[in-house]
């Protein structure tokens, strides 16, 4: 017996429902098959401090689009879910609780009692975002849900981390790092975001030792320049030739440092004479080593200036500025001061501004893993959709800086590096080390850094699967993945690490292809913040409109490596096209009596044709999934069941569903029911849940839609021939029935129609659809039209006149009567334009958009009454 669909579709209802229904099957589970080709997606772990966000939303749409395509085209799919530690962002999180909710640091607990309250709070609040996913419909297999810090996770990082130790690819070196003073960590040049803010350029004068004279010194960094150890120029700079090798008086700690001649200084730019501060500027560094000079840093970790600062000590670094200004304007040393505009690197976490320092950290030496990182992507193994991500990749790659991998935090993977207190050799061990590996001493202390959180972000491809036992069967079955799907603003955090790693970890590439999507912006076009007010919550779109709405509103019009726009208008629309498909299902179903679906042998004309139309969509669909383009294939399956199926199909059927043929009857209901559930099969990746609902309601074979297989296109179902006829037939109906529409005329009133043709079979086959569509009382078809064609109404299509009495369509007096009054309306309402338009001061005062608003108003009035004027002297003819 057919399930009954209720009147109303409910999503709050059906998606909730569905969802168990599916995770009590284990449908989304996926295990090794070697009679299936494998596919997987490793989800970008969220972070654990996360909420979903639409970025999420769109992140796992796409990704469930695909998985739940090739679970359909009978792949062995797996989507690998998994959460991030998100080291900064959640150690923040918890110190934040910790100081506003007991008054409490981290000092206060100590490391171990800190770590067991960050371990509690993500057993509390971490799987918060998981639980959003899955209202969404993703369809991962959570059995295998991993955690960047879970116990296999830590052991591929501890691996990797001593196997490029190894190599000697990690060292300890110092360095210019990004600190931030806030978050009181390292940061690596990927988390740094540089915008441009306006400051100033301070001209500076430094004296000659010697009494000759000063120079002039322009920076936007004045608090740094008590750490100043050498001035630059250019070895080629004629200006300054005479005085490289001798010294000037370093304001205001009034010590002397050397001038020294560097490429490095741009020739022809400002003065030509550069500060050197080693210590806080990543040129200056290279420059010191170059020519030995001191390194003295004078900015704590905090952001304020340390004992070397002299007077200064202990000022905020902004403060200090100020102060060292106006010192520097008193002793008549300051020359001028200009608007300047310049980079500045706010965090990425907390968005204070990033201090260049130096440094004692370690660092990944990317130059030996940049090669194969880079080939891979250039030849081809690896492809970006779209393509032009390739070259934003391979320019980052050729040009990338060492990584600085350590953090000064205490939430993420200590470093497995031990410092012996006798020898001060570093032991990297696998396993925590007893005694020096070099003299046998027992006293170690444990770096108390930890990793990068993109160092075990960068291993996600493998580590989830088993890595680094070679031998594991999720390894050697579904890696390489087969698509990344992520948004462009993480290929430097997080891609260009994945396919390092991977190729030198694995030598293999992680991942074959990479799906970059763009931002969700507001309808603006404006990128969604908390500081516009402007963030839209998915889940409130998936609680009013209902998942599928929201997932169909975000796919369709949407392009890879696009930016989009969401409007919330959007998904009301998508919510109208989830009631259609509803209630045309239930219609079908009301109409049904039969119990299994199978196409019949006879086939009538719009059958062949909506079979052909089917057989179209379901190859141009598959081709465009299977090149990534989901906007097109969502929008095609759009149009071909609101106007294809809907509004033409199921009315072409219903002369035969209401009709005495019991043969008929029972055709139609066939190919109804048969075209339905292939169509749901191709919409069932992009709205999951009413899909499933409507199948399960439907006579089917097997248990769940998720599972069913995805539909093939079938040579025995093109018949393009009946296309023709079919598509010549529907172009008269709607030709005659825009005409009508702009007539005036009521279905009700009905009238003869002539087509003149020279195919005029093609109309016989379809003129019981043209009388009963197009509002006639009888149709002729001719290859000839009448020698007089007065008082006819002609309609022309693209291979056919039609021709119709105006006096069986129009009710002349009535409709004359109305042309005037409607004529009347128009003429009152241009002069009211014209009186505004003549009027000089409007024209003067009025923004010009109104007043050209208001022309074009006066244009489209004067071009009604001629139209109206021409209808009227058509009738009196």
């Amino acid at each position: 017996m057919l399930k009954e669909l209720p009147k109303v579709y409910d999503p709050k209802d059906v998606e909730t429902r569905i969802y168990q229904m599916w995770m009590d099957n284990g449908c989304f589970k996926a295990s090794p098959d070697s009679k299936k080709k494998p596919f997987s997606i490793v989800m970008p772990p969220p972070n654990v401090t996360g909420q979903l966000h639409m970025g999420h939303a769109m992140d796992s749409t796409l990704q469930d689009i695909l998985i739940r395509f090739k679970r359909m085209q009978v792949y062995s799919a797996l989507w690998l879910p998994g959460t991030d530690h998100a080291g900064i962002a959640t150690q923040i999180k918890v110190e934040e609780n910790l100081r506003k909710e007991e008054g409490l640091t981290r000092y206060d607990l100590g490391r171990e009692k800190f770590l067991e309250r960050v371990w509690q709070w993500k057993e509390k609040y971490g799987n918060r975002i998981v639980e959003q996913q899955k209202k969404m419909g993703a369809s991962c297999d959570w059995d295998r849900s991993r955690f960047t810090m879970d116990e296999g996770c830590s052991q591929a990082v501890r691996e990797a981390f001593c196997e490029l130790y190894e190599k000697g690819l990690i060292y300890k070196g110092s360095r210019i790092i990004n600190w931030c003073p806030h978050c009181l960590t390292a940061l690596s040049d990927a988390e740094v975001e540089y915008v441009d803010k306006p400051g100033h350029l301070w001209h500076i004068r430094y004296p000659m030792t010697d009494g000759s004279g000063y120079l002039i010194v322009a920076t936007t960094r004045p608090e740094t320049m008590m750490g100043d150890t050498g001035v630059a120029v250019n070895p080629e700079d004629e200006r300054y030739k005479n005085i490289v090798g001798k010294t000037c008086i370093l304001p205001i700690m009034n010590r002397e440092i050397p001038i020294v001649a560097d490429d490095y200084v741009e020739l022809g730019f400002g003065t030509g004479c550069v500060k050197m501060t080693p210590a806080h500027d990543p040129n200056d560094f290279e420059v010191g080593l170059r020519h030995n000079l001191d390194t003295i840093r004078v900015i704590a970790d905090n952001g304020t200036i340390n004992e070397n600062g002299g007077k200064y000590a202990g000022m905020d670094r902004y403060e200090c500025r100020k102060q060292i200004i106006a010192d520097l304007d008193a002793m008549g040393l300051l020359e001028k001061t200009e608007e300047y505009s310049h980079n500045v690197g706010p965090c990425y976490r907390c968005h204070n501004d990033v201090e260049p320092l130096i440094s004692a950290q370690l660092f990944v030496k990317m130059q030996p893993l940049a090669e194969e990182a880079i080939r891979v992507v250039k030849d081809g193994t690896i492809k970006f959709v779209p393509e032009r991500f390739t070259k934003t990749y391979t320019n980052w790659m050729e040009n990338v800086h060492d990584w600085c991998i350590s953090r000064q935090l205490w939430w993420g993977h200590q470093i497995p590096a031990w410092y012996c207190e006798e020898c001060g050799h570093i032991n990297v061990s696998r396993t925590d080390p007893t005694k020096c590996e070099k003299c046998g001493c027992t006293h170690l202390t444990r770096e108390e850094d930890v990793l990068d959180t993109w160092f075990s972000s960068a291993l996600w491809p493998f580590s989830t699967m088993g890595w680094p036992n070679l031998k594991a069967e999720d390894l050697n079955y579904w890696y390489p993945t087969s698509v990344l799907v992520t948004g462009y603003d993480i290929i430097f955090f997080w891609v260009a690490r994945m396919i390092f790693s991977g190729m030198e970890q694995m030598k293999k590439e992680p991942f074959q292809t990479v799906l970059i999507h763009g931002l969700v912006r507001d309808d603006q076009g404006r990128k969604m913040s908390k500081s516009l007010g402007n963030g839209i919550d998915p889940l409130e779109m998936a609680e009013n409109y209902g998942a599928a709405a929201l997932r169909f509103n975000l796919i369709t019009g949407n392009s890879p490596g696009n930016d989009m726009r969401f409007y919330v208008e959007k998904c009301e629309a998508m919510r109208n096209f989830a009631n259609k498909i509803w209630n045309a299902s239930r219609y079908v179903m009301m109409n049904l009596t039969i119990d299994k679906v199978e196409l019949p042998e006879q086939l009538e004309l719009e059958d062949k044709w909506i079979l052909t139309k089917l057989n179209t969509l379901i190859k141009e669909v598959t081709d465009n999934m299977e090149t990534f383009e989901l906007g097109v294939a969502s929008a095609k399956i759009y149009d071909f069941i609101w106007d294809t199926y809907c509004d033409w199909y199921i009315e072409l059927t219903k002369t035969r569903l209401y009709g005495e043929d019991e043969a008929g009857k029972t055709a139609a209901q066939q190919v109804l029911c048969y075209v339905l559930l292939e169509t749901l099969k191709l919409l069932h990746p992009f709205m999951p849940f009413i899909t499933e609902e409507i199948w399960q309601a439907l006579p089917h074979e097997g248990n769940f839609l998720i599972s069913a297989q995805w539909p093939v296109y079938r040579e025995e179902l093109n018949f393009t021939a009946e296309e023709e006829t079919m598509e010549a037939v529907k172009d008269a109906i709607s030709s005659v029935r825009a005409r009508r529409a702009e007539m005036n005329v009521p279905p009700s009133k009905k009238a003869k129609m002539l087509i003149v043709t020279e195919n005029p079979t093609v109309y016989e086959q379809g003129c019981h659809f043209v009388t009963r569509l197009a509002y006639a009382s009888e149709v002729t078809v001719d290859t000839k039209a009448p020698a007089d064609l007065t008082g006819m109404v002609s309609v022309v299509t693209h291979n056919a006149n039609v021709y119709m009495p105006l006096a069986e369509l129009v009710d002349f007096e009535k409709e004359l009567e109305r042309i005037a009054k409607e004529k009347e309306k128009a003429e009152e309402n241009l002069a009211r334009i014209e009186k505004k338009l003549s009027n000089a001061g409007f024209v003067a005062k009025a923004p010009e958009t109104v007043v050209n608003a208001e022309r074009e108003k006066a244009e489209k009035m004067r071009t009604l009454i001629a139209k109206l004027e021409e209808s009227a002297q058509a009738m009196k003819a």
